[in-house]
């Protein structure tokens, strides 16, 4: 890791004008990763933008020292040396592979990221196997000695509660424990990450998890369980999808199954699937890469065009391949 770190920090220093892009819907992850990133070149007096595909989510605006993130597509007039993509697997998950192709200047892409199903596209990629890529933003800071500030430390530790799901799923490991340790020793405070993040429920979104629960089943013959969430769901319950989050973690928490799927309907006649696992033989990024997507061996996900009958369809037609 120290030779690609000097060398993405070589970069960073050397660029003109920055873009710092997270993942389209993203998550605190993604968000932690770029604010940590943003910080640190306010520090540096280095220009950049930040630009993300979809809206971000309105729980995130409460967040203290939050950035404005762009999603005006006419941020790509300006000329951009160096495009720093944050927690993608891919380009097309991070929505930017088109506004790529419209570039006439020349650029670099940094790929920073901790899913093992990465495409490494990146003319640098620091791919590494970890809680969450906000914890790999905390070891490129130590190893080229950049001071991480109160602001910084908190949006790193923003990613590690988030992806660890409060240090409790199997992406916890005792170098993320004592990386959330450094950071509080820092400054950053984890309560309140806990408070925003973790402990928000309404009862809106309580009667919508009532609604997605109640329609969970189980396809005996893979032994996977799942359910769905409509949009008709989000309407009804007058609720932003952000509020499906964390469904598919609690699956986790069940006895049966192999592994669980929650299938979200979008716009544009597609759906998206969430895997989850906690077998140690049962590798869900494996399907989920068959199906366009990726992540981890225990918690993956992808996004395709149908209806959610149809993707159901899909994923058995997978894991039946797959079987054989």
């Amino acid at each position: 890791m120290e030779r690609i770190s000097k060398q993405i920090h070589n970069e960073i220093m050397q660029a003109k004008r920055i873009l710092l892009i997270p993942h389209q819907n993203p998550d605190g992850d993604a968000i932690g990763s770029v604010l940590a990133l943003s910080h640190f070149l306010k520090n540096e007096n280095i220009e950049h933008d930040i630009f993300c595909v979809t809206l971000i989510p309105e729980k995130f605006s409460n967040f203290p020292h939050f950035i404005n993130i762009s999603n005006d597509p006419t941020i790509w007039n300006k000329e951009h040396d160096l495009i720093i993509v944050l927690d993608s697997g891919d380009l097309k998950y991070a929505g930017i592979d088109v506004h790529l192709q419209n570039l006439t200047h020349e650029y670099k892409i940094i790929n920073i990221d901790h899913h093992p199903t990465n495409a490494y596209y990146g003319h640098h990629n620091m791919v590494i196997p970890a809680s969450s890529t906000t914890e790999i933003i905390y070891y490129f800071f130590k190893k080229n000695k950049i001071n991480i500030d109160k602001k910084i430390a908190l949006s790193i530790l923003l990613g590690l509660v988030t992806d660890t799901e409060n240090f409790t799923n199997p992406g916890t490991t005792m170098s993320s424990l004592t990386v959330a340790s450094d950071l509080i020793r820092k400054g950053a405070n984890f309560n309140l990450i806990k408070n925003l993040f973790l402990k928000n429920k309404t009862i809106s979104a309580l009667k919508l998890w009532g609604s997605v629960l109640s329609r969970l089943n189980k396809n005996e013959e893979f032994n996977v369980v799942y359910t769905f969430v409509t949009k008709d769901d989000l309407t009804q319950n007058d609720v932003s999808d952000t509020e499906v989050e964390g469904i598919s973690n609690f699956l986790n928490n069940l006895n049966e199954g192999r592994a669980s799927l929650v299938l979200k309907e979008l716009d544009n006649n597609k759906v998206k699937g969430s895997f989850r696992t906690s077998k140690d033989d049962f590798d869900v990024s494996a399907i989920a890469k068959a199906l366009g997507g990726g992540g981890h061996k225990k918690a993956a996900g992808f996004t395709v065009e149908g209806s959610i009958d149809s993707v159901l369809n899909r994923v058995w037609e997978v894991l039946r391949s797959v079987r054989k």
